[in-house]
């Protein structure tokens, strides 16, 4: 009797050594993910009716999952001044973007891409631009960027890349 206690004892604790380290293998990574947003800069004026340069390195440790590009105004100054939007002729839209882009299976990516592209009717003023990326563990960092969308704003002709 006195034996079969010892060895239940004995296996509940080596199972619970078994949990307790697969446990921590799995929740091992807790390193975000690190981004160099290197284009726009900030505050940087995009053109209203053409494409934003986006240039930026992502890199993990262990695996990236995904990078999301969001675009949205700050015409109230929510968390970064108090600058309205410039008055315009004609009806404008308040311009946002969302989309999310895959990089399963990548240690380090270099993303160099024109697919935001500001409506002609966009209402010029000031915008924030969020980055955010994900590693396959689910750590989450962001960059945030203010920008200008102005109709007076150079258009970026890159023609390296």
């Amino acid at each position: 009797m006195k034996t079969n206690i010892i060895l239940t004892i004995i296996f509940l604790l080596i199972v619970f050594s078994l949990v307790s380290v697969s446990c921590k293998d799995s929740d091992s990574d807790t390193t975000k993910p690190v981004i160099s947003l290197i284009n726009p800069a900030d505050g940087e004026a995009i053109k209203i009716g053409g494409d934003m340069h986006l240039e930026m390195d992502l890199s993990d440790d262990v695996m990236l999952k995904s990078y999301m590009i969001e675009i949205h105004n700050n015409f109230d100054g929510h968390s970064h001044g108090n600058t309205r939007a410039a008055a315009t002729e004609g009806p404008t839209v308040n311009f946002s973007f969302n989309k999310s882009y895959d990089l399963s299976g990548t240690k380090t990516a270099h993303i160099h891409q024109h697919d935001v592209v500001i409506p002609a009717n966009a209402t010029p003023g000031q915008y924030h631009l969020m980055i955010y990326c994900t590693d396959a563990s689910g750590n989450e960092t962001y960059v945030a960027r203010k920008i200008v969308l102005s109709t007076t704003a150079e258009e970026h002709h890159i023609t390296n890349h």
